[in-house]
C-alpha cells in the first residue's frame, strides 16, 4: 500500500476514534476527563519540549532560570488547539466557558487589573509602613545622602511593560484552562465549590513542574489564589474578563518587583509572615491579600 494510502487510512481511523469519544464524552466521569486533557497536552507538548531542552543546554534537575519562558511559551502556544479539540468533544464552546470577544469581557478585564494592582499596592504599602519589607532597587542619591526609588521607571520600563504582556496571555491561557474549561466539566459531576476545590488543586500542583523547590511553600497560596480567581468568575456572571484582570495583575506586579529587586524583608517579622523566600504567596500576608479580594468579589 502506498504511503499516502497509510496516511489517509490513519487521519480517518483517528476522525472515527474522536467521533466515537464525542459520542460517549456524556457518559465519561469528569475526573476521567481531566486526566485525559492533560495527558493529551504533555504528550503534543513533549516533542518541542525535548527538542528546545536540547537546544538550551538544559536538562533536569538543573534550575531553569531564564530558560523558563522559551519552555513555557511552547507549552501555552498549543492551548487554543488542545481546547478547541476538547469543547469540540465536549459539543460546547468557548463562550460557555466564559470566554468571547464582547466589549463587557474587556471591560471587565480592566477592572480586574485595576483590583488586582490596588490589591498589590495595599499589600506592599501596609508592609512597607509597619517596617517589614524595605526598598532596594531603582534607587538614587539625593543631595542629603538619603535613598528613593523611581516608581515611574520601576513601572513603565519596557521590561516591566513586557511583562504586563506577558502577564496577560499568561492569565488568559491559565483562566482559560482552569476557571473555564476544567470547571466547567468538573462541574457535570461535581457542586460548582467540589469542581473549584479540584481545579484549584490541580491549578497549585501544575506550579511545581518549574520550580519544585520555590514552589512547595507557595501550594497552599496558589490554591487558595485558584479559588478567590473562580469566585472572581461567578462575580463577573460567569465571564472570564475579571479573573484575567485580577490574575495578569498579580503576575506583573509580582514579577517586577521581584526581578527588579525592589523590595527585600527587614526580618523584624518570621519569614512566613512576609513569605519565605520572599514569595508573597508563600506567607501570611499574602494569604490575607487573597481573603481580602475574595471578601471584595462577595461584595460586587
Amino acid at each position: 500500500m502506498a504511503v499516502g494510502s497509510w496516511q489517509l487510512l490513519l487521519v480517518i481511523k483517528m476522525w472515527h476514534h474522536l467521533n466515537n469519544l464525542r459520542l460517549m464524552s456524556q457518559s465519561i466521569p469528569a475526573i476521567l476527563k481531566v486526566i485525559v486533557f492533560f495527558s493529551t497536552w504533555i504528550v503534543v507538548w513533549l516533542p518541542a519540549a525535548i527538542v528546545l531542552a536540547i537546544a538550551l543546554k538544559w536538562h533536569p534537575p538543573q534550575p531553569l532560570g531564564n530558560k523558563k519562558l522559551p519552555l513555557l511559551a511552547s507549552l501555552y502556544v498549543i492551548v487554543p488547539f488542545i481546547l478547541w479539540a476538547t469543547s469540540w468533544i465536549e459539543n460546547t464552546s468557548f463562550a460557555n466557558w466564559g470566554w468571547d470577544w464582547q466589549p463587557a469581557v474587556l471591560m471587565s478585564l480592566m477592572r480586574g487589573l485595576g483590583l488586582g494592582i490596588i490589591s498589590l499596592v495595599i499589600l506592599f504599602g501596609l508592609q512597607l509602613t509597619a517596617g517589614w519589607i524595605e526598598l532596594k532597587s531603582g534607587e538614587s542619591s539625593t543631595e542629603t545622602g538619603e535613598k528613593k526609588i523611581n516608581f515611574w521607571t520601576l513601572i513603565f520600563n519596557p521590561a516591566s511593560l513586557l511583562t504586563l504582556l506577558l502577564g496577560l496571555w499568561i492569565s488568559a491561557t491559565e483562566e482559560l484552562i482552569f476557571r473555564g474549561c476544567l470547571q466547567t466539566i468538573l462541574q457535570q459531576d461535581y457542586s460548582m465549590l467540589i469542581a473549584a476545590a479540584i481545579a484549584s488543586f490541580i491549578f497549585a500542583i501544575a506550579h511545581l513542574i518549574w520550580a519544585l523547590k520555590e514552589t512547595l511553600p507557595q501550594l497552599p497560596g496558589l490554591w487558595l489564589m485558584g479559588m478567590v480567581l473562580t469566585l472572581a468568575r461567578i462575580a463577573d456572571n460567569g465571564s472570564l474578563g475579571l479573573a484575567i484582570g485580577i490574575h495578569a495583575a498579580w503576575i506583573w506586579g509580582i514579577t517586577t518587583v521581584d526581578t527588579e529587586g525592589a523590595i527585600k524583608p527587614t526580618s523584624s517579622v518570621p519569614e512566613w509572615i512576609t513569605g519565605i523566600a520572599a514569595k508573597p504567596l508563600a506567607g501570611a500576608a499574602g494569604i490575607l491579600l487573597l481573603l481580602a479580594t475574595a471578601a471584595l468579589l462577595l461584595l460586587i
